[in-house]
């Protein structure tokens, strides 16, 4: 077996279990120590695993940035499956934010509730929002971020404190044991204040966002109230949530009860 493929390999084992000791890897591979030491050093040294006592693990940080257009496309179907679930949260008359994720924006598309008043700092969300009937959209002002569409800043924090939200949509970037994170520090911020200022904290997250950790870290578990993905978490997460009264919906487990 070449060293690509036997990387190969040893990914697809981290994927799965998180964690590899040399041992294993000479037993899964029939290699040596010694190139099992070697072929660990090559994915360091392509920084797709970190080195470990006696083996390795993934990186625990996610470094991938990808922008709005790269994440429209991304688990297309999972999003809209998960959007169209939240969508029945929403009743006529409610007050929400929607932030600027893009499994909010097929939450917003699914949407058949009417005279809403919604606040959001996306200019994406506030568009499909103008083309339905009766919606008092509030957009945010302060700085633009081109690349991922959303609007952040004190001015955006400061305007956020004039309204009083009852269901608040977020999406997630990240969701460990240790709480919500996000690339963007500006976004952590923003969210910081909604959380505060919201009644009921709704998070749309596909099971890709699951033991995801980045850079900025935004808030606790026990500050969400209902947790709306495609996937059931894992045994230790969802006992962790379930802990925390923590509601998790499950998009396929409700279209299957249907």
């Amino acid at each position: 077996m070449f060293q690509e493929e036997r990387l190969v390999a040893i990914l697809n084992y981290l994927q799965e279990k998180q964690r590899i000791e040399v041992d294993e890897i000479c037993s899964l591979l029939n290699i040596s120590r010694d190139t099992a030491r070697r072929d660990i050093i090559k994915l360091e040294q392509q920084g797709s695993i970190l080195r470990t006592r006696g083996g390795a693990i993934l990186p625990p940080m996610s470094k991938d940035f990808p922008n709005y257009e790269q994440r429209m496309q991304q688990n297309l179907t999972s999003k809209q499956t998960i959007g169209q679930l939240a969508a029945t949260l929403i009743h006529d008359g409610d007050y929400l934010y929607m932030d600027a994720s893009t499994t909010v924006r097929h939450t917003v598309e699914f949407m058949t509730s009417k005279m809403n008043a919604i606040v959001t700092n996306s200019i994406h969300t506030a568009d499909v929002l103008a083309h339905k009937e009766g919606m008092r959209i509030h957009l945010l002002g302060g700085i633009f971020h081109n690349e991922n569409r959303f609007v952040y800043g004190q001015r955006a924090i400061d305007m956020l404190g004039d309204y009083q939200i009852e269901k608040a949509f977020l999406g997630a970037c990240g969701i460990t044991a240790d709480g919500l994170s996000t690339y963007f520090e500006e976004e952590r911020f923003l969210i910081r204040k909604i959380i505060e200022q919201s009644e009921q904290v709704i998070i749309l997250a596909d099971s890709n966002k699951f033991g995801k950790k980045l850079f900025h870290r935004i808030a606790n578990l026990a500050e969400i109230d209902i947790i709306v993905t495609n996937e059931t978490p894992d045994e230790q997460m969802r006992a962790q949530l379930e802990a925390l009264e923590v509601d998790i919906m499950v998009a396929g487990e409700h279209v299957e009860q249907q």
